[in-house]
């Protein structure tokens, strides 16, 4: 992977793509969850490492894509992820966004209809404004004050075991958490302003409709919100298929990383070649 940065009117975002590739490979496009970067998928990018092309990035705001203006939207974040692969001809991407990440797959898929070749959420949920009550969006917007206030150390433990079930999930939470230490303003501006986005993307009530093969995935013991019911509700409603992970947590694909590697490269193989 090599190491790249792409220059928008709010900031710098570093990200990083395969160097050589075939054009026409699955082009595998990595999108980390709220407050984390990059290593989120470390085993997954070891894993497909000279089997598919791949992308991933720090998002706009988190780790090394950082510093950078807080005042933009979802759709701005998927405009600028749609210019950074169509500078490096990632045409045809396969995403695979885990919690935030499969927001901004949705949002990409909104604006860029027909793009997508494959779309895969792990611990995500759906957009669409009928699976979320009122209650549920007001709190979203009012996320930031929480973590301003909360105690570093109590919110660092909590971060770490509330998303992860193993070791090595907790480990690599906790080493991304460690990128805020010192500075939780920063940690609870970044975590509130995603939250604010989410749900005005959710109040945008748009259609959000998915059009390509698409593989929901959720860690059976994932307690990080409404999560599971979330997603027990999209498969329920949209008929999309659900697989759960079992003895994964928020981050399953830290905490199950050769299973979920399986069912990526899978459903690639069934589903888009």
């Amino acid at each position: 992977m090599v190491a790249k940065a792409f220059q928008t009117d709010h900031g710098t975002i570093q990200y990083w793509v395969s160097d050589v590739f075939s054009d026409s490979s699955p082009q595998l496009v990595f999108l980390p969850g709220l407050t984390a970067d990059h290593r989120l998928f470390s085993r997954q990018l070891s894993y497909f490492d000279g089997k598919y092309p791949m992308f991933v990035w720090d998002a706009p705001g988190h780790a090394d894509s950082y510093p950078f203006e807080m005042t933009f939207t979802l759709e701005d974040k998927a405009k600028w992820l749609h210019d950074i692969l169509a500078l490096e001809g990632f045409d045809h991407p396969v995403i695979i966004g885990q919690s935030m990440g499969g927001y901004l797959g949705q949002i990409y898929l909104q604006i860029f209809p027909g793009e997508v070749q494959g779309f895969i959420s792990i611990d995500s949920a759906p957009l669409q404004r009928s699976y979320y009550t009122a209650s549920e969006l007001w709190l979203l917007e009012r996320m930031e004050p929480v973590y301003r206030r909360y105690p570093w150390k109590l919110l660092l433990k909590q971060g770490c075991e509330g998303v992860a079930t193993t070791k090595y999930g907790r480990e690599t939470m906790r080493k991304i958490m460690m990128t805020y230490d010192g500075d939780q303003r920063r940690y609870a501006r970044l975590a509130g302003h995603g939250y604010r986005i989410l749900a005005q993307a959710v109040k945008a009530n748009l259609p959000y409709e998915i059009d390509c093969p698409t593989l929901l995935l959720c860690g059976d013991k994932d307690h990080a919100g409404s999560t599971m019911r979330y997603n027990k509700a999209w498969h329920r409603k949209s008929g999309l298929p659900l697989l759960w992970i079992k003895g994964a947590g928020h981050n399953a694909n830290t905490d199950k990383p050769e299973q979920v590697n399986q069912l990526i490269d899978l459903f690639i193989k069934e589903k888009v070649m």
